[in-house]
């Protein structure tokens, strides 16, 4: 069957959220859709994550109070067919992050002044140049900017107490590192149907980070001694499969698989590293999948649904995150004013998966029947 034009490229969208909660660090999903396209094309979203992550301490008799703090993460893109044969892309997306904020009244992971939190936060610019060589192929290709920053403290028994760690506090600057990206894709315009196999390179970081050493306590006060160091993380490869057909006139079925290699991905600052901990530890690949339908209601409205899984990236989990995984159900509607542009709004209900948290090898907290909501807009244009 023959897709009408409009109909394909509302649905080829996707929802203005993606993982949201994923394995890892794993936010955005890395989409390179807006690429692929048809003719000129240009959008922007925001998502927003509000997650509810509770636990029992597995060292003292205590609870552990929601730690999850929301956060939000925006991207835009813009494509342009600069031949009938070559076309340009450049996508702005902010892939790895986290946000955390246990209680200062928890001596696991407080003391009782400050308690442990975490943020982390990414950019990431993607330039692509495609060539189609036929109607139906299309190979990509191109360079990756990326920077990663983050502020850190940990706090509580959960981290060996005042003994073996103290207070431990780190600020990583922001420096730009490089990447790559590479792939291909393979349409059949007239029954709707694309596919696309997208490689991202890991990206190596050497970024200047600021350690805040146990305090000493003198007659002067409490003295923080501060060292500065260089921490090395490397944000992982993965890869990216994205599939498409029309089902009827006006309906889709759209699937998407991502794998990212999280296997023994470490991230030891030199201070830390001496007290015997890491930062950040995951020791298994990421999977996930989204699986959904969509369908046009009239020339205006279309709607879709999605069901998605991730596997998570180990379990026990580091304290930064504690959860492995999740299942979805999410909804998405959206609005077509004109031929030419549309808003596009959803919601998604997370059931986060069961997780042990440790530290130094050591089971500290654990983490049950937690869950998450995410909201998402995004508009896009045709010109």
């Amino acid at each position: 069957m023959q897709l009408k034009p409009l109909s394909s490229a509302l649905l080829l969208c996707s929802l203005p959220f993606s993982t949201a909660f994923a394995g890892g660090l794993d936010r955005s999903g890395q989409s390179i859709q807006a690429f692929l396209q048809p003719a000129n094309y240009a959008e922007a979203g925001i998502s927003i994550l509000d997650p509810d992550v509770k636990g029992t301490s597995k060292i003292l008799p205590e609870k552990i109070s929601d730690m999850a703090d929301d956060y939000y993460f925006v991207n835009a893109a813009v494509k342009v067919q600069a031949t009938d044969k070559v076309s340009l892309g450049l996508i702005y997306d902010q892939p790895y992050g986290a946000d955390a904020q246990y209680s200062s009244a928890s001596n696991t992971f407080g003391d009782q002044k400050v308690g442990t939190s975490v943020e982390v936060k990414t950019q990431n610019l993607t330039a692509l140049i495609g060539y189609q060589p036929t109607e139906n192929w299309n190979i990509y290709a191109g360079p990756v900017w990326q920077t990663v920053e983050a502020d850190i403290k940990l706090r509580g028994f959960a981290y060996g107490g005042k003994e073996k760690l103290g207070t431990y506090e780190i600020k990583v600057d922001e420096e730009p590192a490089f990447g790559w990206i590479a792939g291909f894709a393979y349409s059949i315009p007239e029954i709707a149907l694309k596919t696309a196999v997208t490689y991202r390179s890991e990206v190596k970081h050497n970024a200047k980070s600021h350690e805040v050493l146990n305090p000493v306590i003198t007659g002067l006060g409490t003295l923080n001694f501060t060292e500065e160091t260089t921490t090395q993380a490397v944000t992982p490869q993965s890869v990216n499969l994205d599939f498409q057909t029309g089902v009827t006139q006006n309906t889709l079925a759209f699937a998407n698989v991502r794998w990212v290699h999280w296997d023994q991905f470490t991230v030891s600052p030199p201070f830390l590293k001496s007290k015997g901990q890491d930062l950040i530890s995951y020791d298994k690949d990421q999977w996930s999948a989204n699986v959904g339908v969509g369908h046009k209601f009239s020339d205006k409205w279309s709607a879709s649904t999605t069901v998605g899984w991730d596997s998570g990236a180990g379990n026990p989990v580091t304290t930064l995150g504690p959860t492995e995984g999740y299942w979805s159900l999410s909804l998405g509607a959206q609005y077509s004013p004109a031929a030419n542009y549309f808003i596009q709004a959803g919601v998604k209900h997370l059931w986060l998966g069961d997780a042990v948290a440790q530290t130094s090898g050591i089971p500290v907290g654990d983490f049950t029947d937690n869950n998450a909501w995410a909201y998402g807009m995004k508009i896009g244009y045709r010109f």
